[in-house]
């Protein structure tokens, strides 16, 4: 028998940041608080999610759920949305912007359903990013609140905050990813990554991050309403 290969061992991370677990731990306990629902997407089963996390991309959720529930009258199944014509799905998402590039996602997505999954939706990583417009970080959403299957999804605002707050010492999102479930719970991944993508779009923002209204900044590393470190002065000889 020829022997197994070998499996290649992931490289090792980088050193967490000092003080990181209890910054994560703070952080996850705050942010239940101020978001006790971990998504605002308003859907019934994994099929809904799926293509609601598609058409959330560089919008609200608000303006999502205002345009689901038309959408998925007309076509409730996979089987639907496959066959549905694309001009009729446009005007009805049009709301959500980029309605011509998302209309060809969800529409692609219903056919790869149906032809692969008999149209339904997977329960596994490896199959979900199959389907077009779904990257690791949808395919982690999707799994952790359609499935109640734990993981950390990675996207703009999770990589701007966790290493704002210094939680994550990476810019790269795989990275961030395994970090992060390092020392947080495993029970609290998909809750604690869907928070700070609310947090990012609200509080923290990429340019002007709100600090002075930030239920983080008392701990965070980056805020701009810590006290300053005093600085002892030099004795003069």
């Amino acid at each position: 028998m020829a022997p197994r290969p070998k499996r290649k061992k992931a490289p090792p991370l980088p050193r967490l940041p000092a003080g990181s677990r209890l910054r994560a731990k703070l952080t996850v306990e705050r942010l239940k608080e101020a978001y006790p629902a971990v998504t605002e997407l308003a859907h019934q089963d994994p099929f809904q999610l799926l293509i609601a996390t598609i058409l959330s991309a560089q919008t609200t959720d608000r303006a999502v759920n205002l345009v689901t529930p038309e959408l998925f009258r007309r076509y409730p199944t996979a089987a639907d949305l496959a066959a549905a014509d694309p001009a009729v799905v446009e005007v009805l998402i049009k709301p959500t912007g980029f309605f011509r590039a998302k209309t060809r996602s969800i529409i692609a997505a219903g056919r790869k359903l149906v032809e692969l999954f008999d149209g339904k939706v997977p329960s596994n990583i490896d199959d979900l990013v199959k389907l077009p417009g779904i990257g690791r970080k949808t395919a982690n959403v999707i799994l952790g609140v359609g499935f109640d299957v734990p993981g950390f999804a990675v996207d703009t605002h999770v990589k701007r905050l966790t290493n704002r707050l210094k939680i994550a010492s990476s810019k790269d999102p795989v990275k961030i990813e395994r970090q992060v479930c390092s020392i947080v719970p495993k029970e609290e991944w998909t809750g604690l990554s869907l928070r700070l993508i609310l947090h990012g779009r609200r509080v923290c923002l990429a340019r002007r991050p709100r600090c002075e209204g930030c239920i983080l900044s008392d701990f965070c590393p980056s805020s701009t309403t810590r006290a300053p470190k005093r600085q002892t002065r030099r004795k003069t000889e």
